[in-house]
């Protein structure tokens, strides 16, 4: 038996299956992070002096960073918009564009996490609360952008064999992760001012 409304919009919802339950869990993904982001709030304000980022922080590398982000999404996007118009060729280009974005983002993260560790006394998370927040919240940020390079390289790898038997399951499939990796980087919109800058 074929599950109903893969493809086809749900007449109670208006979505179909998948775009609801990434709508789902894009709300307990909300929740996470916010939990995150109250918890800086009590933290910065339960004290008397609260490091600026630029103290510990890259602010150039961090600026570089959120380029990336902001540019992946619209490589995003237009791999999702060719499948939309039936121009696979594109498809791959804009969403390989997409993973050398992300990748440039981790290993600009990566220069940044070793600067900290390599520095005398090392910045560690248990150096202040300061830094056990941007290691936390960072590090989980992280952790996401890893989980979207994942599924996205098998849509733009192995998975994308589905274009020829399911197109239009498989576009919307690439419009779910498109969810995903724009909330990732709604995400690090809020961190860099909120680590970096304030």
């Amino acid at each position: 038996m074929e599950i109903p409304y893969n493809v086809k919009e749900r007449p109670d919802t208006g979505l179909y299956n998948g775009k609801l339950g990434v709508w789902f869990f894009l709300a307990s993904e909300v929740m996470l992070f916010g939990g995150l982001f109250s918890a800086y709030i009590f933290l910065r304000n339960g004290v008397d002096y609260w490091p600026h980022g630029t103290d510990y922080l890259d602010v150039p590398l961090a600026t570089l960073n959120t380029l990336f982000l902001i540019s992946s999404s619209v490589t995003m996007v237009m791999s999702w918009a060719s499948l939309k118009l039936n121009d696979f060729k594109k498809f791959k280009m804009y969403c390989g564009t997409t993973l050398l974005f992300a990748l440039a983002f981790l290993v600009v993260k990566y220069f940044e996490y070793s600067a900290k560790f390599a520095h005398d006394p090392p910045y560690l998370p248990s150096t202040n609360n300061f830094l056990g927040i941007y290691f936390t919240m960072t590090g989980l940020h992280v952790l996401h952008i890893l989980g979207g390079m994942l599924v996205i390289g098998y849509y733009f790898g192995p998975g994308s064999k589905m274009w020829k038997t399911e197109p239009e399951r498989f576009t919307n499939r690439i419009e779910i992760v498109g969810l995903y990796w724009h909330f990732v980087d709604l995400v690090w919109i809020f961190l860099f001012p909120v680590l970096y800058l304030l």
